[in-house]
Formats: C-alpha cells, structure tokens, sequence
C-alpha cells in the first residue's frame, strides 16, 4: 500500500508534517518501537510508529532519524499523546534525510493503525501472489516452462510468511522451499492426512506436532481429465499427494484458502505430468510381463530386457541383474460395497514404496519400471551389475531390496490410509541376471508375497530367503484345518491360563524359543528351573503331548505360528 493512501483513510488520524512529494512510497509493514536504536528490527519498507519516549535532548532526533532513513523505512508516525506538539527539531531532521512524517492523534491508538497497515498489505500480498500463482499454474499447463511447484512454495514463504511442503502418500517430500521436513513428522502429517481422507472428513485437514500446528490439503486435478466426483475414495487415496503447510488454517479468511487451492490444483499438473513421464516404464514393465507369462523364448525377453536397461539405468553400459517386486491392494466388500479396482492402485504405491524414502523430488523413481496384471502390481527393478547378493543376506544389493526394509518408513502412514478395510501385501524374490531366470523370479515373489498375505496386519511383506522354510506351506493350508489344528493344541492351553493365570502358552513359545534348553529358558523367564519344570508338565498332561519328542516339538511351533 502507498503512503498517499494512510493519509486519506480518516479512522487513523494522520496529519502530514513532512514529505509530500514521498506520499507514493510503497509501505510493506509496521513496527512500534521507542528505542534509540531499533536498527537491528528493521528491514525496509516500515511505517514506524513511536511515541517519542526516547527523545530526551532536541539533539537525539538527528541520529534517530538518520537510522531509520538509512534502514529504508517508508515512513514515521509520531503519536501526540505524550508530548502534544512534535518538536521541530524531528520535523527538521526528516525533511533533511527526506523521511515522509505523520503526527498521530491523541485519540487513535497505534493499534489501530497497526492492524489496518498489516490487513492492508496482507490481501495486497495475497492479491499479487494470487496473479502469479495463475500465471505460473498457465505456464505450467502450457508446457514445462514455470519451475516446478517450488517456485510456488518459495513465493508462499517469502510473501505470506508459510512454510509448506509437498508430500507424497508415504511421506515422502516431493516438494519443498527451505529446509526440509523432518521424515518422522513427514510419515505422521501424511498418516493424518491418509486417514481424514478415509473417514470422509473434507480438506484442510488440521494437525498440532512437534509444536507446530500443520493444515493439510489434498492435491487433486479438478481441471480437465479429473475423476468423477463419486468415484471411490480407496481408488486413489494410496496415491494422491498432498500440501503439508505449518499455519493454522481453521481462521483463514475465505480468500487465503482459495489462493491455496489454487496452489494444489497448480501442483497437480506437476503430478499429471510425472504419470505421463511413467508411461514409456510402464509400458516397458508391461511388455516384459506378458513375454514371461506367456512362455516366451528366453532370447525374446533378453532382447526386451535390453531395450528397457538404458530407459531404467542410462550409461550403465552392461546388463544389470534384476528383482521382481509383487503388491496387491485388498479391500473388504462386505456390506454390499462396491468392489475396487485395485491393480492401478497398487501400480502407483509401488511405484512410490521403490523410491529410497530419504529421495527429495517428483522424478526420483525414474529407474522403477511396474506393471499391473489383475489385481497385482509387479515391478522390474534393475540392479547395476555386480556380484549377485547372498541368499543369506538379502541386504547387500545397492539399492537395498529387502522386504522389511522396504515397507519400515512406510507402514504406519499407508496403515492409516488402509484403515480397517484394507490390506497391503508384498513379496521380493531374489536377484537374478539373465531373462531364463525371471519367471522363477516372478512365481518366486509371489510365493514370498502370499506367505505375507498369511500374516496379520495392515501392511506385511516377505522376502524370498523366507521361501526355503516351513512358512512357505502355511497359506496353503485351508482354514478350517488351521483352526482344527491350533484349537485341538493350544485351547486347553489357554482354557488353564484363563482360569488360574498359569502362563502356558508363553512358557510354551519361551521353551520352544530356546530349543527346549531348561537353564536358558528358566532365565528368560526369571523362573526356577523346577517351576518350568512343572510348567512344562502342566502342558504334556493338558495336551496329552511330549515335548521331549522332536514330532510333538513341530507340531506346537506350527500351532503357534497359524494361531
């Protein structure tokens, strides 16, 4: 706002002592001090507001003024209150320095001056940032000119005073001005925000962390090419990404909150954009998918393989081996609900999973090729050539494929978004280097992907060193002999501990822990031998079994892994 326009709104009481020919300049905040020296809080731009507390001796006006000239301040207003007249030796100081100054009426309060400049020049930043956020979001619409979401969040931060992130499903940061945010903050904000979204609650969703409070907006395309207004919630809820600002946005004004959608709807261009970059991957994945599935000749599939290497490792120069990454999305449809196509939202999770979550930006998972077939999500991941990992340690590949590592940053937020209908499961099989071993490559992981299907939870993976176990057997046992099996073991266990708190079925995990060892289970437990010992009997007599006998040994174990 100009100085010409404080003058002429009446409400402030200003009366122009000096400066006329400087009523154009423009006036971008307000500050209130009575010291000497307030050099060190100013930045340019201000209208300082003083009651002249520190004018002692006519001498002190010069120096003062001459700070705030040399600060750059647009202005200063002298309050009545206190001395009545201002003096002449600060009118003579600000016309020497060519500083505007105003008296202010006795009767108005620099509050109310205060609050007028600040709501002034908040909807004129709101305003000018509005006009460039259109501007960027057709540039970005027309080409790939703009710079990205970025650009925005930069302008959000330097001319409204927000921080904000753009954060993907897991929590990953895509986007960012400053520093970036903290990764466990990151998961937490992205599991509330998961979450909101499952519940149905509208956008933005607020939320107090780490001593901050953070509003959460939905990033969703509501231009041309958007989904339905009905469409199912689950369809696109593990994949949509969202703006994580740290403001409260419970009391912004209608205006503010437009500016911000207007910022989403810029940002989901970018993300358009990004799946369009996907499709030359995908496509490739596909192509690999059907030529094994089909039974295809080795040969062809190596010569796939060699088109898609460059596209997923350029420069690399020689064949890299390869893993098979299988995911299926599951929800329930009990209650008449509509079944959910769920193959393209597992594609795009996995998608997201693959990238290292410690990775900063929209393209970061340029070297991930995943295809879906059904309700199956399959991803080809390259592995730069080198010594293939030991099946012992699945953790030696570069890129670290194993399966716990790769759901740990991500379980709690995707739980959020899976909510008490859905499930996520996943499979890694081992490395391979050559296209004859990438059909045992795919039935491996999705051998290793129905062994975590077996396992409770929201969010469970297995990896292939779990193939050469008994658990590979477990999800294919049905039901109703799994539940025949463990009730006919373990319920006259859990019947005594019910009615006399004898913890057996501990006693019983603890013992078969520790390979039936009496002194390294009496340990754990803090028991004497003697009380394990009458444990252990309390058990044989229940179960009519011997746990001495290697046969009845399995038989508890297995009861106690399908329970």
């Amino acid at each position: 706002m100009r100085l010409r326009a404080l003058l002429e709104t009446d409400a402030l009481g200003l009366r122009l002592l000096g400066g006329e020919d400087e009523l154009d300049r423009t006036v971008r905040g307000v500050m209130t001090t009575d010291l000497k020296d307030p050099s060190r809080y100013l930045s340019g731009g201000e209208l300082v507001l003083t009651g002249l507390a520190w004018l002692r001796e006519p001498e002190d006006a010069e120096p003062f003024v001459r700070i705030l000239a040399s600060a750059g301040v647009a202005a200063l207003a002298a309050g009545e209150a206190e001395l009545g007249d201002i003096p002449d030796d600060l009118v003579q100081a600000c016309l020497r320095h060519r500083l505007p100054l105003f008296a202010v009426n006795e009767s108005v309060a620099f509050a109310t001056i205060t609050e007028h400049v600040v709501r002034q020049v908040s909807g004129e930043r709101a305003g000018d940032l509005a006009a460039v956020v259109d501007r960027h979001r057709r540039l970005m619409t027309s080409g790939p000119a703009g710079g990205g979401p970025e650009v925005v969040l930069d302008l959000l931060g330097s001319d409204l005073d927000l921080r904000a992130w753009v954060l993907s499903p897991t929590g990953r940061q895509i986007a960012g001005a400053g520093e970036p945010l903290d990764a466990g903050l990151a998961a937490t904000l992205a599991g509330e925000h998961l979450a909101a979204t499952r519940t149905g609650r509208r956008g933005p969703h607020r939320l107090s962390a780490a001593g901050s409070t953070y509003s959460l907006f939905p990033i969703r395309n509501t231009g041309r090419g958007a989904p339905p207004a009905s469409r199912d919630v689950r369809e696109t809820v593990l994949s949509d990404w969202l703006l994580a600002v740290e403001a409260d946005a419970g009391d912004w004004p209608a205006a503010r909150l437009d500016l911000l959608q207007g910022v989403t709807q810029l940002i989901a261009v970018e993300r358009d954009r990004r799946d369009a970059a996907r499709t030359v991957r995908r496509r490739l994945a596909q192509e690999v998918l059907e030529l094994v599935q089909t039974g295809a000749a080795p040969a062809e599939i190596a010569a796939r393989l060699r088109v898609a290497a460059p596209v997923l490792l350029p420069g690399l120069g020689t064949a890299p081996h390869w893993q098979v990454v299988v995911a299926r999305v599951e929800w329930d449809t009990e209650g008449g609900t509509a079944a959910v196509e769920t193959g393209p939202v597992a594609q795009a999770l996995l998608e997201e999973i693959l990238v290292d979550p410690a990775t900063v930006g929209a393209d970061s998972a340029d070297r991930i090729a995943v295809a879906h077939h059904g309700d199956e999500a399959i991803a080809l991941v390259p592995l730069p050539a080198g010594p293939l990992p030991d099946s012992e340690d699945e953790g030696t590949t570069s890129i670290g494929l194993h399966a716990d590592a790769l759901l740990a940053a991500v379980r709690d937020p995707l739980s959020s978004g899976l909510a008490d209908d859905g499930r996520l499961t996943l499979g890694v099989s081992a490395a391979v280097h050559s296209a004859e071993g990438l059909r045992g490559a795919l039935e491996e992981a999705r051998h290793a992907r129905r062994v975590a299907a077996a396992r409770p939870g929201r969010v469970c993976a297995a990896g292939h060193h779990e193939l050469a176990s008994h658990v590979l057997l477990l999800p294919f046992v049905p039901d109703d002999v799994r539940r025949a099996f463990t009730a006919r073991l373990l319920d006259p266990l859990r019947d005594y501990d019910r009615r006399h708190r004898a913890e057996l079925i501990p006693t019983l995990e603890a013992f078969l822990d520790c390979d039936g060892s009496w002194t390294r289970c009496a340990t754990r437990l803090h028991l004497h031998v003697n009380t394990l010992r009458y444990r252990v009997g309390r058990i044989e007599q229940l179960t009519g079994r011997d746990l001495s006998r290697l046969e009845d040994k399995l038989d508890f174990f297995l009861a106690l892994r399908m329970s």
